[in-house]
């Protein structure tokens, strides 16, 4: 159940079996979803020459009939109009054409319609329409991400093709992994049951043939979920490793860009952080930022000395041996330098944000009780000159979620206050936050209020102490997930779709998160996987969200809102 593995198969058997010099033709998301699991220098060793988007061949007129052309394309209708300009125009020798996901019988009938000179050679379905950034972790990289929190009325065309995109999404993971679950979904969101409900309706009805794969022992459990009901872990700053970079720095499809650091040589300005690729980030991707110091200090140690070694090059055998391991060094030199950039680069802004002063409020908001002191402290980092902008923001938005309904005079005056500090958000962005996923709105028991377990194990965890007062957070998804194991999650917050219900405890999960998951979540899963043989969880979601990326989706449905409800 390992998605990384499923898309790779599905790239080397599309390019294996054709042989001689080929071009990879892509489109804006099948990019993402080959790039982040296949090198470039792979893609070389498999005679692929040219790596193209669909829209810059469709206006170069240049024939290169001494070239294959190896198609791998969702099946858009827009695609599809590309495909059959080509194929009456057509540049290459022969034509494979491979698509994301299922295709239309009329779509089949188009292009058949369209290859007059026979230059297609075969036409499937490889079912990758995700991207597979980690072992247990897709996204659909969706820009409209915000759509999630608008009610129906005020875009119906927008969150049909934002609910068919997800569908299909699912979809394919779904026939990736060659098996057909039964579908919950949470009660509390109408978008996250229309998913579910539009889900089944494919798998179980319009494309039952396609899922009928074998039985197992039981069935797998698909469960969408709305981010809004854990509104707190997107907007909190991350202290380990994967989860770190992309709050601080940004992280798209394995890939930094750190062109916005001075002084970098070329090839360190955009870096790769993957751990199917690179042995340090895979051991240390889940650990914490005091650990990660310690562990890059050793592999700096550790380099000192084969650099030694490689000095001392006295006789031919030496250099023949420093050769042969050339590309090793190289490479070793690189990793140390990439991870050292990171590190620094990451140092200074905890610096200058004053992060870790930020951050131990922000986990007190999160994890524990006592209004009075946790206003003190809100208000106190407010003034402080050195907290920027976003992080007054978000301690206000933490504060918010937690004392909502408690003392509404002191709430005001945080909105007061944030307002004149940091005129830049727009005002009623808190407000819009809890009126969509306020305590009214959430099903999950977010702050361990309702739950007896919670309440107990949050006094146990005030009474010892933790071992990072940073990473003392655990995401609601983490609660979900040993509901599920310990099959207590219940039936009327989590209905079923249809009459396929579950038979005993499920051995494989897919969670995917309508708005979007975090890092943190991602960590959870692997953690989960890990330490609990009997099930296995996937995670996937709309987007991978950091603090930024979350507030820009909320001030953009903020804007949807506003401008609806002047129209309706």
């Amino acid at each position: 159940m390992v998605l990384v593995t499923s898309v790779r198969d599905y790239i080397n058997r599309m390019l294996q079996d054709i042989s001689g010099m080929k071009v990879l033709i892509l489109d804006s998301e099948t990019v993402s979803n080959v790039s982040i699991v296949y090198s470039q220098s792979e893609l070389l060793q498999k005679e692929v020459f040219l790596v193209e988007m669909i829209d810059s061949i469709s206006v170069s007129k240049e024939s290169m009939s001494h070239l294959k052309a190896v198609y791998f394309v969702r099946p858009t209708s827009e695609n599809i109009q590309k495909l059959r300009y080509q194929l009456g125009n057509p540049r290459f020798g022969e034509y494979h054409i491979f698509f994301s996901n299922l295709l239309k019988d009329t779509q089949i009938h188009n292009l058949a319609d369209s290859d007059e000179q026979e230059v297609v050679q075969q036409v499937q379905e490889y079912y990758a329409d995700f991207v597979a950034g980690d072992p247990y972790h897709f996204t659909l990289n969706m820009a409209s991400n915000h759509l999630y929190m608008l009610p129906a009325v005020v875009d119906p065309s927008g969150l049909q093709r934002y609910s068919d995109r997800v569908v299909d999404g699912i979809a394919a993971v779904f026939l990736a992994l060659k098996r057909r679950p039964v579908i919950r979904y949470q009660r509390t969101s109408d978008t996250a049951k229309r998913i579910a409900q539009e889900t089944a309706k494919l798998m179980y009805q319009q494309e039952s043939g396609l899922f009928d794969f074998r039985r197992t022992e039981s069935s797998p459990l698909l469960l969408v979920i709305d981010r809004r009901d854990d509104p707190v872990t997107p907007l909190l700053n991350q202290w380990t490793y994967q989860a770190m970079v992309h709050e601080l720095i940004g992280l798209q499809d394995n890939k930094v860009d750190l062109r916005a650091i001075g002084s970098l040589p070329k090839d360190q300005q955009e870096v790769v952080l993957s751990s199917e690729q690179d042995a340090f980030f895979k051991s240390n991707m889940y650990e914490n930022f005091g650990d990660i110091g310690m562990n890059i200090k050793r592999m700096v140690d550790d380099f000192q000395q084969v650099a030694k070694s490689n000095q001392n090059i006295q006789t031919v055998e030496d250099m023949a041996r420093f050769v042969d391991n050339y590309p090793e060094y190289k490479k070793m030199q690189g990793n140390v330098s990439k991870h050292v950039t990171l590190v620094t680069e990451m140092s200074k802004l905890v610096e200058a944000r004053k992060l870790m002063l930020v951050s131990q409020t922000e986990q007190d908001l999160a994890c524990n009780g006592g209004q009075g002191a946790a206003y003190e402290a809100v208000t106190d980092l407010l003034n402080n000159e050195s907290v920027s902008d976003i992080d007054r923001l978000r301690l206000v938005m933490l504060y918010a979620l937690r004392y909502e309904k408690e003392n509404p005079v002191q709430l005001m005056q945080l909105f007061n206050k944030l307002a004149s500090r940091s005129p830049k958000y727009k005002p009623g962005l808190v407000q819009f936050l809890l009126k969509q996923a306020g305590v009214e709105k959430r099903t999950g028991d977010l702050f361990g209020n309702r739950d007896l377990l919670n309440i107990a194990r949050n006094m146990a965890r005030g009474l010892k102490g933790v071992e990072n007062v940073y990473t003392q957070h655990q995401p609601l998804l983490f609660q979900t997930m040993e509901s599920i194991t310990r099959g207590r999650l219940r039936d009327v917050d989590y209905p079923f779709v249809g009459d396929h219900f579950q038979q005993g405890r499920p051995q494989e999960v897919v969670i995917f998160m309508v708005g979007g998951t975090t890092y943190e979540e991602s960590r959870s899963v692997a953690l989960q996987n890990a330490t609990n043989a009997g099930i296995r969880f996937i995670l996937g979601g709309t987007a991978v969200l950091n603090s930024k990326r979350f507030l820009k989706d909320l001030e953009e449905a903020q804007r949807i809102s506003k401008s609806g409800s002047h129209m309706v």
